[in-house]
């Protein structure tokens, strides 16, 4: 429970608040219909990808940015930060995402809020179909995350924040034309909450949480192995101080520094 003790601990969970209230505000305004007519997926897609690339950018070296209960999943289950920390991230990412949420809401013209862009399946979609879909966003997602946060990486190429707002963007472009692209819990949540409305609502919670479960199984167990013993995974997981696991930094659970740099 030392982290709880920790200054940089809360900073990283008010990160997490923050960021999260940002993406959903820009997310789901960006997404709102302002005049009759189809919804442009690029803009939507364009909206959301730059929000997380901004966001990336200016809290990654605090909290990581996961900004998604389903990232932070991930990281928990490659062993890469505590259980702790876990679960106060994803409280934050869902607080914010509602608080940001509740603001858009406040200064939308009922006109034009409808349903706060909730996310819905298209017509003739079935749950399964969705669920599938939303597995398969999410892990290609989760992997770019990695990938690009990986620090055994050597000589990294270009901006990790673009990188990674590029690769939601793909998500999007893709997604919503049959889930509507959820890819994060917190973000189907909000409007959800706001408009009570919690139909097939698990879709967009069991896609996500599998996608990133399998995305982190995937990378740090097959693509790129990290070389951990089974008492180094479980001290990181129990929040253990570097002294307490040989002076390994990443028992601390504490986000990896994003090294970013431009194009």
């Amino acid at each position: 429970m030392w982290e709880l003790r920790s200054a940089s601990f809360w900073r990283a969970i008010f990160a997490e608040f923050f960021a999260t209230l940002f993406y959903v505000f820009f997310g789901l305004g960006a997404s709102l219909r302002w005049a009759p007519g189809p919804l442009h997926v690029l803009q939507v897609a364009l909206a959301f990808g730059l929000a997380l690339a901004t966001l990336v950018q200016a809290v990654g070296h605090i909290s990581g940015a996961h900004v998604n209960p389903a990232v932070t999943f991930a990281f928990l289950v490659g062993s890469q930060m505590s259980l702790l920390r876990a679960f106060c991230y994803m409280a934050a990412q869902l607080l914010g995402a509602v608080a940001g949420a509740a603001v858009l809401y406040s200064v939308t013209p009922p006109a034009v809020r409808g349903n706060l862009a909730l996310n819905t399946l298209h017509p003739g979609v079935s749950v399964g179909q969705a669920t599938t879909v939303e597995i398969f966003l999410t892990l290609q997602f989760v992997l770019c995350i990695f990938a690009t946060y990986d620090e055994r990486r050597n000589g990294r190429l270009g901006s990790v924040a673009l990188a990674v707002g590029f690769s939601l963007t793909l998500g999007h472009l893709f997604g919503m034309y049959y889930t509507g692209a959820g890819m994060n819990p917190a973000r189907s949540f909000a409007p959800a909450i706001l408009t009570r409305n919690f139909t097939n609502h698990w879709v967009y919670w069991v896609g996500p949480i599998i996608g990133g479960g399998l995305g982190s199984l995937l990378y740090d167990f097959l693509l790129f192995p990290r070389l951990k013993s089974v008492s180094e995974r479980l001290s990181i997981l129990k929040g253990a101080r570097p002294s307490d696991s040989n002076g390994q930094p990443e028992s601390t659970g504490e986000p990896v520094e994003l090294k970013t740099q431009a194009l």
